[in-house]
């Protein structure tokens, strides 16, 4: 299956919640919106968590790695791509 992608990684959404990066590296990128404003008839993200998780099944008690709230989708997703950015790099 083809998932949509931002700046190359898959973004996955299932709800309020979004994927961002690929299952079978190291980290993904967590992104929950927790409040939506209301603009004409469209839904728009308010308030946004953002955490960094690692995908190795034995790491269960540090899975989450970063966390974060930010207002807005736009500045979460800016922020999620420096965090899977910089994690990758460091591997």
């Amino acid at each position: 299956m083809k998932f949509p992608t931002y700046k190359g990684r898959p973004l996955v959404r299932s709800g309020d919640t979004l994927y961002y990066g690929d299952m079978r590296e190291l980290y993904v990128v967590k992104i929950d919106v927790k409040t939506k404003e209301k603009f004409h008839d469209l839904d728009i993200a308010g308030k946004v968590g953002i955490q960094l998780l690692s995908t190795d099944p034995l790491k269960t008690g540090k899975a989450i790695l970063k966390s974060s709230e930010k207002e807005g989708l736009f500045t979460a997703m800016d922020i999620a791509d420096a965090w899977l950015e910089r994690a990758l790099k460091d591997e």
